[in-house]
């Protein structure tokens, strides 16, 4: 019986930790050695972390990681392991080594260098050209990394077809949007069957900059059904056994499966086959599946936020953060996040009322704080915004209240939870959803000021959603049902109303979500049931809108397309969608 016990390292990494990534794997690896694994995996570019961007322009830097390497490989005497490194030879390449023997054994080449989105590996990495095959215990591994499986024709199918391999084995350090889980799963399940092999696919957890990794780790049948996963956004050591007889039985009844094995070995080049020794024999009970059940939507992206706003806030040196609390949703929302993804006591809500501050406001903001258990200021800003007015009045004589004296309400909050950063070292969170980013209902340097946005990338009507969500879950209303249930307003002017500006967001945010990640034009999206001079307006606000997003903080994307590296348009830019 050809059997193997595999254990996939669904680990946190961070961009630029190498000495830390090293020690994190060590332990991963004393830790599969424990469960008297074989084979011990982990993510791709797990040495460096995910993306290192130009940190991979720095010879230095990718020196580092090499001798990383170098002493990981003496850990392995008792096991072997796949580890992701950036390689170095000529050029440099997103690499896997095979570890074992307390040496480097062999190293696979990533061979499809994504250029989408938020990708751009192409800028640094040369492709690889040659497929790798791993026979230990008389079982076949084939090695893929992330991109290279997404292509039926790729490298996995080579390994399957003329390598004989009966396991696919993908690093991946994919990021997470909502939706791509379901989609990622499929594509593996078609893989798997299309190619009758057992597919384990290994992914990373944690967050890195605007990007939240989800992990999922899986192990998938030569039929394409999940037979073990690892849970979403937590770190995992998933294990089993494999048995891989099945691999045979699936291959002998399809035989057209094994007519395109004939074809691939007349036109194959560039396959490797390593046959790695017999470890020791080992007394060893039999590993159970682990199976983790799907989360919902709102439990997933929530889960998503709090991976997110914990790793950048942590990863970058911060020991607390603060947030302006205004009475609204968005702000409760923000600071729910935070408490989750921090503690309590590392969470400070500043109250700035002004003139147009209502009572309902005030003491929505303070039972927000109250139910959360943070640290509550209250700073007013009527005498600050009266003494700028008093300022500036001989400059505005003879013109007309507007927008200017609006925003510099927006702008003195800034100024002021800018200064609390700057003496106690707190870094500020903005509360802005997509749905203002994407529209410019925002105030440059004023709500837009500060160091990380966590729902930057959250539409407004999912912000609803996710507060009502963690009032059920909590099973008390964390966030007031009177902050859930009034109409949203900024508050700076008297009877101030998002709907005077916007679109209800019940309109707005499909028309976004249609023209932003959807790439449609004015006439598809009216046939959609709206309204074109609605639509018309929402795109010229969008299209206006670019030089304020440019000048917005990072934060954490969850929509198949956010702003920033997905979608980079010009700011100088004439062309209208009419």
């Amino acid at each position: 019986m050809k059997s193997i016990r595999i254990a996939l390292a669904q680990m946190e990494t961070v961009v630029g930790d190498i000495s830390g990534n090293l020690r994190k794997i060590l332990s991963w690896i004393h830790r599969a050695t424990e469960l008297k694994a074989d084979l011990v995996c982990f993510p791709e570019l797990a040495l460096t972390g995910y993306p290192p961007e130009d940190l991979l322009l720095m010879p230095h830097f990718i020196e580092k990681n090499l001798k990383a390497l170098d002493e990981l490989a003496g850990a392995t005497r008792d096991i072997y392991a796949v580890v992701g490194f950036v390689e170095r030879q000529d050029d440099i390449f997103n690499s896997a080594a095979v570890l074992g023997e307390g040496r480097l054994l062999a190293t696979y080449r990533k061979h499809f260098l994504p250029t989408y989105g938020v990708f751009d590996e192409d800028r640094y990495f040369q492709a690889g050209r040659q497929a790798l095959v791993l026979e230990l215990e008389g079982v076949r591994v084939g090695l893929t990394i992330c991109e290279d499986l997404w292509y039926p024709a790729g490298p996995g199918r080579i390994e399957a077809l003329q390598g004989g391999a009966q396991v696919l084995l993908n690093l991946s350090s994919s990021p997470y949007h909502m939706g791509k889980g379901r989609a990622r799963e499929q594509m593996l399940a078609t893989r798997a069957a299309d190619n009758g092999v057992f597919l384990a696919y290994l992914n990373r957890v944690g967050g890195q900059d605007e990007l939240v990794f989800d992990g999922q780790s899986l192990l998938m049948s030569p039929h394409g059904e999940v037979l073990a996963k690892a849970e979403c956004f937590e770190e995992e050591m998933l294990c089993f056994d494999l048995e891989v007889t099945p691999v045979l039985r699936t291959r002998l009844a399809d035989p057209r499966r094994r007519k395109e094995k004939l074809f691939e070995e007349g036109h194959a080049q560039g396959l490797e086959v390593k046959k790695l020794k017999g470890l020791p024999l080992r007394d060893r009970l039999p590993q159970a599946f682990i199976l983790h059940e799907p989360l919902g939507l709102e439990e997933e992206v929530l889960r998503a936020l709090v991976t997110g706003t914990r790793c950048y806030v942590r990863n970058n040196g911060f020991q607390k953060v603060v947030v302006g609390l205004s009475g609204g949703v968005d702000s409760a929302l923000t600071a729910a996040i935070a408490v989750q993804a921090l503690g309590p006591e590392a969470v400070v809500g500043v109250l700035m009322p002004s003139q147009y501050t209502s009572q309902r406001s005030l003491e929505d903001a303070r039972a927000v704080g109250r139910n959360l258990g943070i640290e509550l200021l209250e700073i007013p800003i009527r005498e600050i915004h009266e003494a700028y007015l008093g300022m500036l009045a001989a400059h505005f004589t003879g013109l007309q209240p507007d927008v200017t004296e609006e925003n510099l309400q927006a702008r003195i909050r800034g100024n002021l939870l800018m200064a609390l950063s700057n003496k106690f070292g707190w870094l500020v969170l903005t509360t802005g959803n997509k749905s203002e980013t994407s529209t410019g209902y925002c105030t440059l340097y004023g709500d837009m000021a500060g160091g990380f946005g966590i729902i930057k990338d959250v539409p407004k009507t999912l912000v609803y959603r996710l507060a009502g969500f963690i009032n059920k879950r909590e099973g008390q209303d964390l966030i007031p049902r009177s902050v859930l249930e009034r109409p949203p307003t900024a508050e700076l002017r008297e009877g101030q109303l998002d709907t005077d500006t916007l679109p209800p967001y019940e309109v707005l945010d499909p028309i976004l979500q249609a023209y932003v990640e959807e790439e449609m034009g004015p006439e598809e999206i009216q046939r959609r049931g709206f309204d074109r001079q609605t639509v018309l307006r929402v795109i010229r606000m969008v299209d206006q809108s670019e030089y304020k997003r440019r000048q917005s903080p990072p934060g954490i994307k969850i929509t198949p397309r956010a702003f920033g590296k997905d979608r980079r348009l010009p700011i100088t830019n004439r062309y209208r969608v009419e």
